[in-house]
């Protein structure tokens, strides 16, 4: 069983991940993928270069902070990113999936309902918090203003449109919360 997780930036996400991992469930993280792909696919490097110039990649290494500053106040751009990105993660998927012995997988994916990821998975959670202290925790994270951060949220569906696609909703603010109800779904799809 293939179950999506997902949450806007800043929910904790990969927090609940980890968890999950901790738990012994096999983790794929979309985004760490899509990272590596623009590190050491040259076919990929080079469909960025086309889109987004040279100035995209510094010493032949994607320049995160400049394709960041470009794509995410261009939505015409970031779709043309990701539709360079996601058939490429989705093939990576697929070859990992095919090694898989577990029970059921987490496929972790920061915009999975904003491009309908949610048909290739069985189940959906959804981890949310709310939105300042999304934006303080990404603020100290990545070190960013909270102009960058709203502009990262501005392409991201709201939480409210994304909660009734959901099977589980996390609401993660304290972590031994957090922490058992992790515990209570994976006793759930273990048993199912």
């Amino acid at each position: 069983m293939i179950v999506g997780l997902t949450g806007g930036i800043g929910s904790g996400k990969s927090t609940v991940a980890a968890m999950f991992g901790e738990l012994g469930v096999p983790v794929f993280i979309a985004d760490l993928e899509a990272r590596k792909l623009l590190e050491e696919d040259e076919s990929v490097k080079e469909k960025v270069r086309d889109l987004l110039g040279d100035s995209a990649f510094v010493d032949n290494l994607p320049d995160r902070r400049y394709i960041a500053s470009v794509v995410f106040d261009n939505k015409t751009l970031l779709d043309a990113l990701n539709a360079i990105i996601h058939p490429a993660v989705a093939q990576r998927f697929q070859l990992w999936y095919s090694r898989q012995q577990s029970p059921y997988v987490i496929y972790e994916a920061a915009i999975l309902f904003e491009h309908g990821g949610q048909a290739k998975c069985d189940q959906v959670i959804l981890v949310t918090a709310p939105k300042e202290i999304r934006i303080s925790r990404v603020i100290k994270r990545d070190g960013v203003s909270r102009q960058e951060v709203l502009a990262r949220m501005e392409n991201q569906w709201p939480e409210e449109q994304k909660i009734p696609l959901a099977d589980y909703v996390i609401e993660n603010i304290d972590l031994e919360e957090t922490l058992r109800i992790v515990k209570k779904i994976h006793c759930f799809y273990v048993k199912n």
